[in-house]
């Protein structure tokens, strides 16, 4: 199988998976904030979240205009919050506490899009 379509299924099903357990259970997102605030979780948080997006830069860093972009710029995203939250943990987790719920929920939501796009990449479910 192609990296990039397995990729593109992991995230697509990880991506809308992640939505469903936040809409069905909003108080998830607060229970995030405050596990942030505790360093053993923060410090495992960090490395999950570096391992996640090296290995993904790794198999897949593929900089072309589709699809494949979306799933190198998820790999970038998630090693960069990860070296984030591990160097400057205060002033990370500081800045997330700022961000509104709603900006949240608007972020998971546009991350449920990627993922249909991804999933719609994989499966053609919809052609266009």
């Amino acid at each position: 199988m192609n990296q990039s379509i397995f990729l593109a299924k992991f995230w697509g099903w990880y991506l809308i998976i992640f939505f469903l357990i936040l809409s069905f259970n909003p108080k998830r997102i607060k229970q995030i904030f405050n596990d942030l605030k505790d360093e053993k979780f923060l410090i495992l948080f960090s490395f999950l979240a570096i391992i996640i997006g090296l290995l993904n830069i790794l198999f897949h860093n593929v900089w072309e205009p589709s699809y494949k972009l979306i799933i190198t710029l998820i790999g970038w995203s998630s090693l960069y919050l990860g070296l984030v939250l591990f160097i400057f943990p205060k002033k990370t987790v500081a800045w997330l506490e700022i961000t509104n719920i709603k900006l949240v929920q608007v972020a998971y939501t546009l991350l449920f899009l990627v993922g249909l796009f991804l999933l719609n990449v994989v499966y053609d479910i919809i052609t266009i």
